[in-house]
């Protein structure tokens, strides 16, 4: 075995920040979900680190190829390193086993990020400070007066934000804080600058960290808890945390672009940022959470306003000693109904409050009454569909696809061999009542009777596709997957032999779902689709429509849209019957699939669609085995339909996300809702708000659970109102800022050329920028970028957003760019950030410790996470890559073979001789293995609706290396600008704001700043 110093990295890790102790006392959080931890080998020893701290280290300027890492007064340690120098000189000059690299042909480097170098994370670290000069005191930063308040750590003394007097009582007597909430007037949060000069100049270590702001939020919320009342300043997104509800719903349901509003319009104009509202409203718990309340009024059904139909929610008021509340959106005086009414205290609050879980929590589900109904409920019905064409057979498919589906059906643990325990029902994936059925096609159309009394499953062939009808009842079709689980497997399990003789190459997609949606008309449900091939077969069949001519000019939207009737058609009568559609399409050699029209049926719907372009069985089967599975158990809805609410002064402007919404300001409706979607709201003033009061927003989604139950969840948002916008900057939600743009701009693509998008972009960015450097950030020198506090990593989101394959610059196939326009538009801000900026870790500079749990606390232990260039990567190392997508394990051409041993097992020591198509590491009793595998476990617990599964990329061996350098989103790449050029670019051009001399920019985010056209307003 490997002695782990050997493969151990050279450069010294530093510590991430811990946050200082808060302000404001919290409990500690529950413990949050951990998935099985491998425990330490016992028979394997790790040599620890040199206790003594080593020279700090140094950067030198090296003609012509950026910077070095230099340590002086430490000579070289021996080990399986080669010696550190610029890591571009490993490619394309001799390397080992004569490697090219295609990073070099990528323009990947240093020299291509402006030189820059690795931040120091010992100095520093406070945004506010300037990085240019010493910092006195750091309670007093320079850059305030004094007497201004100084601002606290982002996750700590967060105050409530003012004017929030309109909660009748305190909710959660054991969440106190230890100090009262400040008073009116907020001076704004110290800004941070980036220590951008005039002349363009950028010093890499003040540039704006998001590796490290993740990972001092995620320390930090490991050891507490947010409370939704008392820090109205959400944590970031991609990091879990625990919630405790005090009346306004959890961020993982809700978030608001600005928690203090602006009380009018011109002052929201000033500040350049959209008001808008990220609702998720089924999303997953964490383990510590309280369960979401369920409550049943019977046939009278929850209390709700006469005028505006606003549910009860806690920040409706009661008066008249309780005959009467008042509702919090249209201040409209209701009558409370006699069974409903509760005598008030002295002070206005109803003596039940604390037994009313809708006067204290801010979500909550109501069971309706039959008034709500537009049909009979039933347990959701599940109807697969399955190719059985040529290409699904030969590629894989067809048998990945069987075991997904059995997967997901039965649990995959043995049955107790305990005599005592043969009576115990096996768990149960899907509730009960549930029914599934089965079809298959090509160019025909085969319904499977799997009814429990059968011996074996019956097949019925419909050959006329033209007008495809269902020959089976509902009783043969659709069954209960555990009283025929036998006859179920059987079926399944033959299914890929069943068809290897038959040659029909050409599947009928679309008569099969006409004929899945006669066989769930009646009742609703949800249909999984998979395809292998693009439908050329009977009506409905598609054409090869991508053409490189149509790349990069204006009638490129035209490949984004789905302009067949049938298929348009369809959707929306699936919609209407209450049916959802997801999609497992592949694509053999990245063919063309026509994604854009077959995806619209799932969009439309609030489905899914999986896309595996290069689709190679041996490695993708397991991810989409994985994926069927947890689209089949995850939390589902359906026959939804969804209603915003608003206070008066706002009104509802656009919804951006997958549904269907007949007109505008009509419901939004969905076939099916589940646990992963999102959806965006954005809302525009009809009048002047009033400062006294609270802005309140609640979104109403009706839909069927499924086990078959009519439901309301009611999500409650409050946000305090300031006179005018420089409140509001302390109080900005920058995930839901980034979410908000990203699912409007993906909103666009089928309407704008993407040029258009990217100038948008571009110029939203520094609109929002250049608002708060002119508006807000008091006396700073002018050559100096000066951030807000809360939009510190905005700059690089945005970058992020330019240079994903929706809308990036250069050539890209559509139904790549439709298949990321679908998913920016429903993903959840978790998703959405770490797809824009992926977490890296460096696997060959573990700590002994990392990657197994914390003997005093049982989390486990991670390693910093570092950033996404390239002059951040080391010769020699390994490299975890994870943007919620693609998880690739990234290996350089001079890995230590001792690392490569302890990774992948004592054969291994050549990167030739690794498996190109592994999708997860083996299991063996070594230190580096467990940590790995440990790492990789906790990452598929943060995944939404993707699941983990890993890709190998080894150094000028592998074509994955190509999409990991496209995962480097701070280099220069894909035709658009590096992290360092990016901020030169948008601090200039806030210079020329600032000097009135700024036109908008015909720029979508490449090197030049040539003038062009204004941005179009949307």
């Amino acid at each position: 075995m490997a002695d782990y110093s050997t493969y151990h990295a050279l450069g010294e890790q530093d510590d991430s920040q811990d946050p200082s102790q808060p302000q404001v006392r919290t409990q500690p959080a529950a413990p949050a979900f951990r998935p099985p931890i491998a425990s330490k080998p016992s028979e394997y020893q790790q040599n620890l680190r040199q206790t003594n701290a080593p020279h700090p280290v140094q950067f030198k300027q090296v003609a012509e190829t950026g910077y070095q890492v230099s340590r002086p007064g430490t000579p070289q340690e021996q080990g399986y390193f080669p010696p550190h120098g610029q890591i571009a000189q490993a490619y394309g000059n001799g390397s080992a086993d004569q490697l090219a690299s295609p990073m070099s042909a990528m323009g990947l480097g240093p020299e291509c990020a402006g030189g820059a170098t690795r931040t120091n994370r010992k100095k520093n670290r406070h945004a506010y400070h300037n990085l240019d000069q010493s910092t006195p005191n750091a309670q007093q930063p320079q850059g305030l007066q004094q007497g201004h308040e100084s601002p606290g750590h982002p996750y700590t003394g967060q105050p409530i934000t003012p004017a929030m007097h309109q909660f009748p009582a305190p909710s959660g007597g054991a969440f106190q804080p230890s100090n009262p909430a400040f008073a009116q007037g907020h001076q704004p949060q110290a800004p941070a600058s980036t220590g951008v000069t005039a002349q363009g100049k950028v010093d890499p270590e003040q540039i704006p960290s998001l590796p490290r702001a993740r990972d001092a939020a995620a320390q930090y919320y490991l050891e507490h808890v947010y409370q939704t009342m008392e820090q109205h300043l959400p944590p970031t997104a991609a990091v879990p945390f625990v919630a405790f509800d005090q009346g306004n719903s959890s961020p993982k349901f809700a978030r608001l672009t600005l928690n203090n509003i602006p009380a009018s319009s011109e002052a929201l104009t000033a500040t350049g940022i959209p008001l808008g509202l990220i609702l998720q409203p089924l999303a997953p718990l964490q383990t510590g959470e309280q369960p979401i309340p369920v409550l049943d009024f019977g046939e009278t059904g929850p209390p709700r306003c006469r005028r505006c139909r606003t549910y009860i929610n806690p920040f409706m008021t009661f008066r008249s000693g309780g005959n009467k509340f008042v509702c919090n959106m249209c201040t409209f005086p209701n009558d409370v109904p006699v069974e409903y009414f509760a005598p008030t205290d002295p002070s206005g609050v109803r003596v039940d409050r604390d037994q009313r879980p809708e006067l204290k929590l801010g979500t909550v589900e109501y069971v309706v009454p039959k008034e709500y109904w537009a049909k009979e409920p039933h347990p959701l019905r599940y109807l697969f569909l399955i190719d059985v064409s040529q290409e699904a057979i030969n590629r894989g498919l067809l048998e990945a696809f069987c075991e997904g589906v059995l997967g997901a059906l039965y649990a995959t643990e043995e049955p107790p061999e305990d005599e005592s325990h043969a009576d115990v029902e096996p768990p149960r994936n899907l509730p009960e009542g549930c029914k599934v059925g089965f079809v298959t096609y090509d160019r025909e159309i085969h319904f499977y009777n799997c009814n429990s009394n059968l011996d074996q499953a019956q097949m019925v062939v419909m050959p006329d596709i033209e007008d495809p009808f269902v020959p089976l009842g509902s009783d043969g079709l659709f069954v209960d997957p555990y009283e025929s689980q036998s006859i179920i497997t059987t079926l399944l399990s033959r299914l890929p032999m069943l068809f290897t003789r038959i040659k029909n190459d050409e599947p009928a997609l679309l008569p099969t779902l006409n004929a899945a949606l006669s066989a769930l008309s009646t009742t609703g449900g949800k249909v999984i689709c998979s395809l292998s091939s693009l439908p050329t077969w009977g009506p409905g069949r598609l054409f090869m429509r991508d053409d490189n001519k149509l790349h990069g000019i204006e009638t490129e939207r035209k490949l984004f849209q789905t302009e067949h009737p049938g298929w348009r058609k369809l959707g929306s009568e699936m919609v209407k019957s209450g049916i959802g559609a997801d999609f497992f399409i592949t694509s053999p050699g990245g063919a063309y699939m026509d994604i854009a029209t077959i995806g619209h049926v799932s969009a439309i719907t609030g489905g899914e669609t999986y896309h595996y372009p290069n689709f190679h069985a041996p490695r993708d089967s397991y991810r989409l085995a994985q994926e069927v599975r947890h689209t089949v158990v995850r939390e589902t809805g359906y026959q939804a339909l969804m209603k915003v609410r608003c206070s008066n002064g706002l009104q509802i402007s656009a919804y951006h996300g997958n549904f269907l919404q007949h007109t505008f300001g009509a419901d939004l409706e969905f076939g099916v809702i589940d646990a992963d979607k999102a959806v965006g709201v954005m809302f525009s003033y009809d009048g002047k708000l009033d400062a006294k009061l609270d802005a309140h927003f609640q979104c109403a989604l009706l839909y069927t659970t499924t086990n078959g139950e009519r439901r309301v969840r009611c999500t409650n948002t409050v946000a305090s109102i300031s006179e005018g916008a420089i409140e509001s900057m302390r109080y900005i939600d920058q995930d839901a800022i980034v979410s908000i743009l990203a699912k409007e701009a993906a909103t666009r693509m089928t309407e704008r050329s993407l040029k258009e998008i990217r100038n948008h972009l571009n110029e939203k960015t520094i609109d929002i920028l250049a608002g708060y450097r002119k508006s807000f950030s008091g006396s700073h020198p002018p050559g100096q970028l000066v951030l807000p506090e809360n939009l510190k990593e905005f700059s690089m989101y945005m970058l992020g957003l330019l240079k994903c394959r929706a809308f990036k610059a250069g050539g890209e196939p559509s139904d790549r760019r439709s298949y990321i326009m679908r998913l920016i538009k429903s993903a959840s801000p978790q998703e959405l950030t770490v797809l824009l900026y992926p977490r890296i870790i460096a696997l060959h500079s573990l700590e002994p410790t990392e990657g197994f749990a914390d003997a005093n606390t049982g989390h486990l232990a991670l390693p910093p996470t570092i950033r996404a260039s390239f002059a951040n990567i080391e010769e020699g190392g390994a490299y975890l890559i994870d943007d919620g997508q693609t998880c690739i394990l990234w290996l350089h051409a001079r890995v230590s073979p001792h690392l490569l041993e302890d990774l992948f097992g004592p054969d291994y020591t050549l990167l030739k001789a690794l498996d190109p198509y592994m999708s997860a590491l083996p299991v063996l009793e070594t230190h580096l293995n467990c940590q790995a595998r440990n790492i990789i476990a906790y990452w598929s617990t943060l995944r939404s609706s993707r699941q983990m599964a890993l890709q190998l990329a080894r150094q000028g061996l592998d074509g994955s290396e190509f999409e990991f350098a496209r995962l480097l989103v701070e280099d220069r790449n894909s035709e658009a600008q590096s992290y360092v050029d990016w901020l030169v670019h948008v601090h200039r051009s806030i210079q020329l704001e600032l000097a009135g001399q700024r036109g908008k920019k015909d720029d979508d985010g490449g090197g030049g700043l040539t003038e062009g056209l204004r941005a179009m307003g949307w």
